[in-house]
């Protein structure tokens, strides 16, 4: 098993167990240790790799404790700070971690609430921990370009010298990416202003201002949605024929009945946008679809028992079917195949049904 299917396997248990993290002991037993242990190779139960309530006096507090210490080569390497299951977390939460900081040889601090994990380092001030991680990462939604730095904490290939070296540029990175992703929610008016001087030659009036945010922002909407179509297009390598002699080749219907169901290219299209927001929970090879006379429907490991959503295109008013968690169907009227990504939140909870 390779190291983001055994991220993959502690996620899908999640949302099985959640409901009963009711505490912090409880988190660390059913998710931050199996993490340690089974994701990252530590093992929780050898006191000379992990070590429990881990205490170091500090100036001016003693006996306080961290909830984790890894050890290897009889040094402290990384300290562990944890939460309860769903408790929000913010720097508050790691002052011990910033008092141990400083008492230890630990370069690397996590704070985390067994699913969000924030990571810290020191590379604002040596032998101080920084206000901001470096890395932040959430096993219920994790993003892939990350993987290979998680897997750096793992005991195998741990290297603190190289973690700590592409800290800085983490950092960074991900700042950047949390700018840009609110300006797809909510351009700035300095970066509508950048747009709007290099296409309109006319005055920046009020008016005109708000006109260019309102372009902006679906311009970015657009230009997202048609990247994520072109990638997902390149990785699947498939061609409409093909697409259609595997949906085709999957519909028990008599052959009369087969003869009156017709795949269109908006069906299709409405399909890889589906596989590219369920990919982020499902192996994109699961996520199969049975066209019929009435719709179009995607289905979980090819089994109509398991429905993950259906696409009612035969009509002018198209309708994205969203199911819940008695299987039953409710229908949302949408006016362009772009609009089915708004939906992504609940498309992600259906999967959830069935694992």
């Amino acid at each position: 098993m390779d190291f983001i299917e055994r991220i993959n396997v502690l996620a899908r248990r999640i949302p099985q167990i959640k409901n009963n993290l009711q505490t912090e002991e409880a988190t660390k037993n059913a998710l931050i240790m199996p993490f340690l242990d089974k994701v990252l190779g530590w093992d929780v139960y050898d006191p000379t790799e992990v070590i429990p309530e881990f205490t170091a006096d500090t100036v001016g507090k003693k006996g306080e404790k961290v909830d984790y210490a890894l050890m290897k080569d009889g040094g402290v390497q990384i300290l562990i700070e944890c939460k309860k299951y769903g408790e929000k977390l913010s720097i508050k939460h790691a002052s011990q971690l910033f008092r141990y900081f400083s008492v230890t040889n630990a370069r690397l601090a996590i704070l985390t609430n067994g699913t969000e994990y924030q990571i810290f380092t020191d590379t604002d001030n040596p032998n101080k921990m920084d206000e901001k991680p470096f890395l932040k990462f959430n096993l219920e939604n994790i993003d892939e370009h990350y993987v290979p730095e998680i897997k750096k904490l793992s005991k195998a290939v741990f290297d603190v010298d190289s973690i700590v070296s592409s800290a800085g540029e983490l950092k960074y990175l991900s700042q950047i990416k949390r700018i840009i992703s609110e300006q797809f929610k909510d351009p700035h008016e300095e970066f509508v202003r950048f747009f709007a001087s290099r296409t309109y030659e006319g005055a920046l009036t009020a008016k005109v201002k708000q006109q260019f945010t309102e372009i902006t922002q679906k311009a970015l909407k657009q230009f997202l949605n048609d990247s994520i179509n072109e990638r997902l297009k390149s990785a699947i390598g498939n061609d409409k024929q093909e697409i259609e002699e595997e949906i085709n080749s999957t519909v028990p219907e008599a052959d009369e009945e087969k003869s009156k169901v017709i795949t269109t290219e908006e069906e299709l299209e409405g399909f890889n946008i589906i596989k590219a927001i369920l990919r982020q929970k499902l192996d994109v090879s699961r996520i199969t679809a049975r066209d019929t006379q009435s719709y179009f429907g995607v289905l979980l490991d090819d089994n109509n028992r398991k429905p993950l959503c259906r696409l009612h295109f035969n009509a002018k008013q198209k309708y994205l079917g969203i199911i819940d968690a008695d299987k039953n169907e409710a229908r949302h009227p949408i006016e362009t195949l772009d609009d089915i990504f708004d939906f992504s939140e609940q498309l992600l909870i259906t999967t959830a049904y069935y694992e």
